[in-house]
């Protein structure tokens, strides 16, 4: 009787490990079977929300102006989109092209939770590439934990915890991969701690030296040694600049006295002086405090771009990873050809030179002010040639027409109004339309004649290389 009872109680305790694993199977076989979430079945929110605190950021983040913004940048949004792209059939991880990056490995029979593996890489890079500011501005800093928890607990109500800490460790694992890759870029990484390192600027007739009325040292003299997505190294000088000379019949001269004459004409008030201040100042982005970079002027189109096309989380990935790689390779050029043709300012040489012809011009000054340190008429602190402007505003343009324009809703074009200076108070803020996006690269560019902080020329060749910098990471093998 013994023995039957024992014999039964074994049968029992068999069946139940074979129940237990045939139901540890169909849980498995269930969540494999399951049709998994693409990144094209979530919206776009984590990434705005992201990019709009970057430009928050961005306004205080001392020693980032203007290299280390669009580097930044370009490492975010590529890491997301490489965190992400095993969800996105139709795109390639680009991963293979930049053999020191060490991916970790994905398990694509598992289910993820896309927007909160996005909301990991950018809570963990954010943190890394802004740590200075939480001593600093802690109030700003302590947004992006801030952030990260806030959407965090939006996703908790939205799948499982095993799925969200397997979405979580996703990010985690791809940002620390991209973080380690940064680090091995020793012209940009933390570069931002030491904005104006020694430099041996040449010397005469010319040549850049800093400006009135701050006479601050040239910004990021090396930038040009940071490593590039897409820009071939052939390609990371600019063309020539026009002779320099000092001739009034000649066409450098020419440069100067439009710009000579233009600023001259707003301080006078005369014909159009208006539309030339505002555009001059709507454009401007220059002052520490006051608002976001110049760097991150296509990023504030994009965000409001995004809230109102409402793109889904696939096309939101391909944008950011666009933009930012777009941005980043345009800075290489343009602080490259900057310091090797170091070329001054207008200013300079509108008080050194033109004044010979026009007594007045000797205490000639830009209209661009700086309400933060009360200073006026001011220039950036780097040389002239190409203009870094018109540069990022063309990288952007591009990248934004490849992905907005030139199909069946806007065949060509794309009318949108720039509202992201609505409201200020310090300068002519009043949002301002535009009928393309190359509408705002050739506006953006050509608002730094009337700010009076370049020439013309230098706004040429911004756009020119900026366009060449999106094209080549257009380029790249996205598609399959």
């Amino acid at each position: 009787m013994s023995n039957m009872k024992n014999l039964n109680t074994l049968k029992l305790a068999l069946l139940l490990v074979v129940g237990g694993v045939a139901l540890v199977l169909s849980c498995r076989r269930t969540e494999v079977d399951q049709p998994r979430k693409l990144a094209r079945d979530f919206d776009s929110e984590v990434y705005l929300r992201w990019n709009e605190l970057f430009l928050e950021i961005d306004r205080y983040a001392v020693g980032y102006r203007p290299g280390p913004i669009p580097h930044a940048l370009g490492y975010l949004g590529f890491a997301a989109y490489e965190a992400v792209v095993p969800a996105i059939p139709e795109l390639n991880s680009l991963a293979r092209l930049y053999p020191e990056l060490k991916m970790p490995k994905f398990d694509e029979t598992l289910e993820y939770h896309w927007p909160a593996v996005v909301n990991e890489v950018y809570g963990f890079l954010m943190k890394r590439f802004f740590f200075h500011m939480e001593n600093s501005y802690p109030n700003e800093f302590a947004k992006i934990e801030r952030l990260r928890r806030a959407l965090y607990a939006k996703y908790e109500a939205e799948t499982t915890p095993e799925v969200l800490e397997r979405s979580v460790q996703r990010g985690l694992e791809v940002a620390r991969a991209f973080y380690e890759y940064e680090r091995t870029d020793a012209a940009a990484h933390n570069a931002f701690l030491n904005p104006s390192p020694p430099y041996n600027a040449p010397k005469g007739p010319g040549f850049w030296e800093p400006t009135v009325p701050d006479f601050t040292k040239g910004l990021f003299p090396y930038w040009g040694q940071v490593r590039t997505f897409a820009l071939r190294e052939e390609e990371q000088l600019c063309r020539p600049h026009i002779p320099y000379s000092e001739h009034p019949l000649s066409l450098f001269f020419n440069q100067g006295m439009e710009v000579y004459l233009t600023v001259k004409n707003i301080f006078d008030n005369g014909p159009g002086a208006y539309e030339q201040r505002w555009l001059g100042e709507f454009w401007s982005d220059d002052i520490f405090g006051l608002t976001f970079s110049p760097p991150s002027r296509p990023l504030a189109i994009a965000n409001q771009i995004v809230a109102a096309e409402k793109p889904n989380l696939a096309e939101a990935a391909e944008l950011y990873a666009k933009m930012g790689m777009a941005l980043n390779d345009a800075s290489v050029v343009l602080w490259n050809s900057k310091y090797v043709y170091s070329l001054e300012r207008p200013v300079s040489y509108i008080r050194r030179v033109i004044s010979r012809h026009y007594p007045d011009a000797a205490e000639w000054l830009t209209i661009l002010n700086n309400p933060v340190d009360n200073f006026k008429g001011v220039t950036p602190a780097f040389p002239a040639y190409p203009s870094g402007h018109s540069g990022f505003g063309s990288a952007g343009a591009v990248i934004l027409s490849s992905m907005f324009e030139y199909n069946k809703r806007n065949p060509g074009t794309y009318v949108f109004t720039d509202r992201c200076h609505m409201g200020r108070t310090e300068f002519n803020g009043t949002p301002r339309t535009l009928g393309s996006f190359r509408d705002f690269a050739f506006e953006n560019a050509y608002s730094r004649v009337p700010l009076g902080v370049h020439f013309r020329m230098d706004c040429d060749e911004g756009i020119r290389v900026g366009e060449v910098a999106a094209l080549r990471v257009l380029e790249l093998p996205w598609r399959k």
